[in-house]
């Protein structure tokens, strides 16, 4: 039975528990020594890990595999790690350790896609996502699906979540600027990473494909798209696929960024920044939430944002999710 978990994990304990070996990395000391770079995780979260000197069976673990894990929580450059002194795999835990998810009420998010879904009205696009999201098998795997391997929306059931944010937000934004097209941007929000159930793998850890390592999510949600609507036997008007394709393809801005085409139309813009609002609100709030501060309030400079985080106590309460009966206040008029 799992009893300890990486958030609850200080500084100078020992540990002994399963955690999910999440990524590995055989590196060498600057004097030539061996050691293994690890990183634990549980549906707390992960920590980073060391091990020095380490057997072969240890080097060879997979990663994804469980392990009971041995040593103690140390600290290097201001951050817990765990020095592993034992790594073991075992075949018997329960997964709901290993994997967070969603602290959202289910129901709750899928009423409010549901009700941005239902503020498009024009009736190509309500084609296009009646015929992605149309499909039981997979709307089942969207629900479930994490959000990201890390960084952001990286739980059971994040997908979905982060998807709902950002059509939110596009909705919001619909309505401070002109000559927008709502439902096409609404349409390309709630798509825009429908390709990440293909490109991510989870279960005791999130991972990749094969295909999602070759083409990424992004190319992967386009061509989803592209192959729903030519199953539809009333299509598309190809003007309106073209510029869903584009802001679909555009979604993370810049190509250094992992993006075939940059943002070239007002949808696309406004998207791209609906979706880089989200992911990285979420980022700084799991961030902040379950860092070891270096100073009082403040994290250190190892994260995402590369810079030290303001981290005051953080409210315990949750904002609900937006209310199906409030969605038309969503919609301009």
């Amino acid at each position: 039975m799992k009893r300890q978990y990486v958030r609850e994990l200080a500084e100078g304990s020992r540990v002994d528990t399963l955690f999910a070996l999440c990524a590995k990395e055989m590196r060498a000391t600057q004097r030539g020594e061996a050691f293994l770079a690890l990183e634990l995780g549980d549906r707390s979260g992960r920590i980073p890990a060391v091990m020095f000197r380490p057997p072969a069976d240890a080097a060879a673990i997979p990663t994804g595999t469980v392990a009971r894990v041995t040593g103690t929580v140390t600290s290097y450059r201001g951050n817990k790690r765990v020095s592993v002194e034992v790594i073991t795999p075992v075949a018997t835990y329960d997964p709901a350790d290993l994997m967070e998810a969603s602290k959202r009420d289910r129901g709750e998010t899928l009423a409010g896609f549901k009700a941005i879904a239902a503020t498009v009205r024009d009736a190509s696009l309500r084609r296009v996502l009646k015929a992605v999201f149309g499909d039981a098998g997979f709307f089942e795997r969207f629900e479930r699906c994490p959000g990201a391997r890390t960084h952001h929306h990286a739980y059971l059931g994040g997908l979905i979540e982060h998807t709902l944010a950002v059509a939110t937000v596009c909705r919001a934004l619909e309505a401070l600027y002109d000559r927008v097209d709502g439902d096409l941007l609404v349409t390309a929000a709630l798509l825009h990473d429908v390709g990440k159930v293909d490109e991510l793998t989870y279960g005791t850890t999130v991972g990749y494909t094969d295909e999602g390592r070759l083409l990424g999510h992004v190319v992967l949600g386009e061509r989803r798209v592209r192959e729903a609507v030519r199953r539809t036997t009333r299509g598309v008007p190809e003007d309106v696929l073209t510029r869903l394709s584009h802001a679909l393809l555009s979604h993370h801005g810049e190509l250094e960024w992992g993006s075939p085409r940059r943002p070239s139309t007002i949808e696309a813009l406004l998207l791209h920044h609906a979706d880089n609002l989200d992911a990285k609100a979420d980022g700084f709030l799991s961030f902040t939430g379950g860092a070891m501060l270096v100073e009082e309030r403040w994290t250190d400079a190892e994260n995402l944002f590369r810079r030290p985080l303001w981290a005051p106590a953080a409210a315990s309460e949750q904002r609900p999710v937006p209310a199906v009966e409030d969605a038309h206040l969503l919609v301009r008029t």
